[in-house]
């Protein structure tokens, strides 16, 4: 009488030679192929969104610090930024840059002021003038003040300042809002200038400001600030 057989119980989910050798031709075909093309696509798109936060993280932090540090010291000319003007008048932000770029002058950091912005839609002045205007009554003599006043974005008023400084003056001190500092710093070395950034905080960096100057940033290292303007525009 032969002994009875006995039959092994496998464990739930447990795969049989026989089955692993189904799933092997069965990854081996077409439908296989498309599976493992599909696995690695997921994998690299992961990647990559995860490279992008890094990326996004950083740059967060570089403009975050940017906005706190100040690069004030000697320069060939002291550039305040332009700012919205009320007939004439400045804004509260356009007055504080240049009340700032006003003690640089007085501390004797530069020869120079150069205040740029142009003409808004509607506007009789230029935000250059206007500032032009506010300096020249603060005391600063008319022929130590440049104005450039075509420029309706950072990126068209830098380049036109580089276009009309001598190229041994090129050494600049931007003045502008903190957290604006980490861009216009950037947008100053594409265009020729070396730029240090004496920022005025009127109440601090909020959150939203530091959220788009980092998208700003970051699109613009990558595609270039000029095509960043032209894109914004």
């Amino acid at each position: 009488m032969a002994p009875p057989t006995s039959t092994a119980v496998l464990p739930p989910g447990t795969i049989t030679s026989g089955e692993h050798a189904a799933l092997q031709v069965q990854e081996a075909g077409p439908v296989g192929r498309r599976r493992r093309w599909r696995r690695r696509i997921v994998r690299g798109v992961g990647l990559l969104l995860m490279l992008a936060m890094a990326y996004l993280a950083v740059t967060f932090i570089q403009v975050w610090r940017a906005s706190s540090q100040d690069g004030t010291q000697p320069a060939d000319a002291i550039v305040v930024l332009g700012a919205a003007q009320y007939d004439g008048r400045p804004s509260p932000v356009l007055e504080a840059r240049l009340r700032r770029g006003l003690e640089l002058y007085r501390q004797d950091l530069a020869p120079m002021i150069v205040v740029t912005g142009g003409r808004q839609d509607g506007d009789t002045y230029t935000e250059a003038t206007t500032g032009y205007n506010w300096l020249v009554d603060h005391g600063v003599p008319g022929e130590a003040i440049l104005k450039e006043v075509q420029g309706r974005t950072t990126y068209e008023s830098l380049a036109a300042t580089a276009r009309f400084l001598d190229e041994d003056d090129r050494e600049v001190v931007l003045v502008t809002d903190g957290y604006h500092a980490l861009r216009a710093r950037g947008i100053a070395g594409e265009v020729g200038l070396e730029a240090h950034v004496s920022g005025v905080d009127m109440d601090g960096p909020t959150i939203a400001q530091l959220s788009r100057e980092t998208a700003a940033v970051s699109l613009g290292r990558v595609i270039g600030y000029r095509r960043l303007t032209n894109l914004l525009d």
